[in-house]
């Protein structure tokens, strides 16, 4: 197995990274493009495996249609191909992409008259999924789950000649991703109502083109603020951010000022992050509810700074890319970190010395797991094993890293 090894001669982080759109936008605008072919015009797409997959699956002619790790790609396209007319579709996806639920979603496009059907486990993909029109209507939906649900939904309905109401079961999961879904839709003037637990959108006839310029990644940030925090000194540049966004992790600027000391000042089309006088913190306790895909940044952060910390809302980190509670936990222990996980929570506890001078850092197929954890280089050496996962949403972090001074070593374990 590879591993690429990671370390700094100081602790010190300047300069400039350019991060490419943003996957989350990247991907809802390609769906809506699909939909309105002669209408979207796309600057600035994500170049993540993500995206990639999707922008393929889009396009193929194929009756199999495979999107590997990608769980986004799996959730839209259900609901994408369910209202392609005349279109017979095998939508797979990885081993562990076929562990991953997909019920909730199936049943509430069945519901309004979907031909989708399970190829081996109920409740799971493969699906085979016959494409016809929908006429739309009311759903009810449970919220707890994914917010891809949601979020696929809301996508389609514009195209439903009745429109779609949704009305919102439960505590509202990721909150955020659901707000992005409903500002795309917005910027491209499709109409949408959300009035407490109802969302209601409506059929849409365009009448003219419409240039959309997706933002930089505002995830993939959030390892750069996570390297500041763990600098002595920083001044380091990103491109292309604004301060109005539609990307709900861009609360990482907010967090960081709060509790790591790290000042994020906008300027332009890009960011300029630095570090603040240290301010001596012994715990902190956040409720990541609304965007959950930062966790394993903030919880690596208070790793590195031997603070105690309490992350709430993880709800769907155990159905992520890996159990993504598990996966922590087990490598923290590796750093003398001892950790206590719930079904939607992560606590560390204390910090034991680390008594290996060799750490390797298992990824489990998840991308943000091998980005997460590499901030930790600044410190002290780390060797993340099957580091190229990070394709899936960063191509170029690797790259990105060694031009802020970082040396890789890629080694065969």
């Amino acid at each position: 197995m590879y591993y690429i090894k990671i370390y700094k001669n100081n602790f010190d982080i300047n300069g400039n990274v350019n991060i490419t759109g943003s996957k989350s936008e990247s991907n809802r605008f390609l769906i809506l493009k699909a939909l309105y072919p002669d209408i979207i015009e796309l600057e600035n797409i994500s170049n993540s495996d993500d995206t990639f997959i999707l922008k393929k699956a889009l396009f193929s002619k194929k009756k199999l249609i495979n999107i590997k790790h990608s769980g986004t790609a799996m959730r839209f396209l259900t609901a994408f191909f369910s209202i392609k007319e005349n279109r017979e579709v095998i939508l797979t996806g990885s081993y562990r992409m076929q562990e991953r639920p997909i019920s909730i979603l199936v049943e509430t496009l069945k519901k309004l008259g979907g031909n989708i059907f399970y190829e081996k486990k109920n409740g799971y993909p493969p699906l085979r999924i016959i494409g016809k029109k929908l006429l739309g209507g009311e759903i009810n939906i449970d919220a707890n789950i994914s917010s891809q649900y949601i979020s696929a939904l809301m996508l389609i309905a514009s195209k439903f000649e009745n429109g779609l109401k949704i009305y919102l079961s439960n505590k509202i999961t990721s909150i955020s991703y659901i707000k992005m879904t409903l500002k795309v839709l917005k910027k491209l003037g499709i109409n949408v109502l959300w009035n407490k637990n109802i969302i209601y959108i409506k059929n849409i006839k365009f009448k003219k083109k419409i240039k959309i310029i997706i933002e930089s990644d505002w995830s993939s940030a959030s390892y750069y603020y996570s390297l500041v925090a763990l600098s002595k000194k920083a001044d380091l540049n990103l491109k292309f951010f604004n301060k109005k966004n539609i990307q709900g992790d861009s609360i990482i600027s907010n967090i960081y000022k709060n509790f790591f000391n790290v000042k994020t000042l906008f300027k332009n089309n890009e960011i300029n992050l630095k570090k603040l006088i240290s301010i001596d913190l012994n715990s902190i306790d956040i409720d990541l509810n609304s965007t959950p895909d930062i966790a394993q940044t903030i919880v690596v952060t208070c790793t590195g700074l031997k603070i105690k910390c309490v992350l709430r809302g993880l709800e769907t980190l155990k159905i992520k890319e890996t159990d993504r509670l598990n996966a922590l936990k087990n490598e923290l222990s590796k750093l003398g970190v001892k950790s206590i996980i719930t079904n939607s929570s992560i606590e560390l506890l204390n910090f034991n010395e680390i008594k290996k001078k060799e750490i390797y850092i298992y990824t489990y197929d998840d991308h943000r797991m091998a980005m997460s954890f590499s901030t930790l280089g600044i410190r002290y050496p780390i060797s993340i094993l099957n580091y190229n996962v990070v394709s899936k949403s960063y191509p170029n972090f690797w790259i990105d890293l060694k031009s802020l001074g970082f040396f890789l070593k890629k080694n065969l374990i």
